[in-house]
């Protein structure tokens, strides 16, 4: 089955609902359901694989609990990141003056040298994927239409 945005119009107890029920015929009938929905904490909650896209571009799949096992967030002083091991990809990075959060993807543990590391959430990956595609060239998103919407 294939849903797109199955949920979008609906309050949050029939949300809720809905993708309970999906869970129970999924689990009853053992079939596969493809769903495409931009609420992340509705994916969180029922997806067990994932798959981001932007301009039909694959930005990140697979097991969501092995994608989430090899994320991290850091946060830290401004200079704190700058000389990451090559081990360690920033996927996406935030500074204020001060202080700076930083989304990364390590298949080694964090060496404990790294201030402030913490797993992060499906949305906290998601959103670090489709923000580093925003800025990248040729994706039809530019950081400064995204800033302006903000």
């Amino acid at each position: 089955m294939i849903f797109d945005e199955p949920v979008a119009s609906l309050d949050p107890l029939a949300r809720r609902s809905f993708l309970r029920n999906l869970l129970e015929f999924v689990a009853e009938l053992d079939v596969s359901v493809v769903l495409s929905s931009h609420v992340l904490s509705d994916l969180e909650q029922v997806c067990d694989y994932l798959v981001i896209l932007v301009d039909s571009r694959v930005q990140l799949a697979g097991e969501v609990d092995e994608l989430l096992a090899v994320h991290y967030r850091l946060s830290g002083g401004r200079s704190d990141f700058d000389a990451l091991p090559p081990t360690i990809e920033v996927i996406q990075a935030e500074h204020t003056a001060l202080h700076s959060t930083v989304i990364v993807r390590s298949t080694v543990p964090i060496p404990p040298s790294i201030p402030g590391a913490e797993a992060v959430t499906l949305e906290q990956m998601a959103l670090a994927y489709l923000t580093r595609a925003a800025e990248l060239p040729g994706t039809g998103y530019s950081a400064k239409a995204l800033e302006a919407q903000r």
